[in-house]
């Protein structure tokens, strides 16, 4: 095997891993407004508050379980790459990845990768006629 197709494989596997880190994140999200790590911390609080002032065993249980959802929600945040820096590598990648591959402008759309990163990545509409 040539040095030139040993680059050639690693520059795949490069702009693979890159666009489906991007490609990954864009399916974890969530819909509606994003949970900060604020919020969480603000409702762990209220339900430490909670904890302490309930006798009712089966409510302690519910606010036992929330607050462990919450510890879980705030690692999975601390966990979680930036999306900025998964954007970019897929904007640096997926053109040259698009070329090779075959794959549209319209393929991306309809995974869900947004019209702005495809248009920094250089990646243009076709239209049909």
């Amino acid at each position: 095997m040539s040095n030139e197709h040993k680059e050639a494989l690693a520059q795949g596997r490069k702009e693979a891993r890159a666009i489906k880190a991007y490609l990954s994140a864009l399916e974890s999200r969530k819909p509606g407004r994003p949970v900060s790590k604020e919020s969480l911390q603000k409702r762990e609080k209220r339900i430490n508050e909670k904890l302490e002032a309930t006798d009712n065993p089966l409510e302690r249980v519910d606010l036992i379980q929330s607050k462990l959802d919450i510890d879980k929600a705030l690692a999975e945040l601390r966990n979680s790459q930036d999306m900025a820096s998964l954007e970019s590598g897929f904007v640096e990648n997926v053109a040259s990845y698009s070329e090779r591959k075959g794959v549209s402008y319209t393929a991306w759309r309809e995974f869900g990768v947004p019209a702005s990163v495809l248009r920094k990545a250089g990646i243009r509409e076709t239209r049909r006629r």
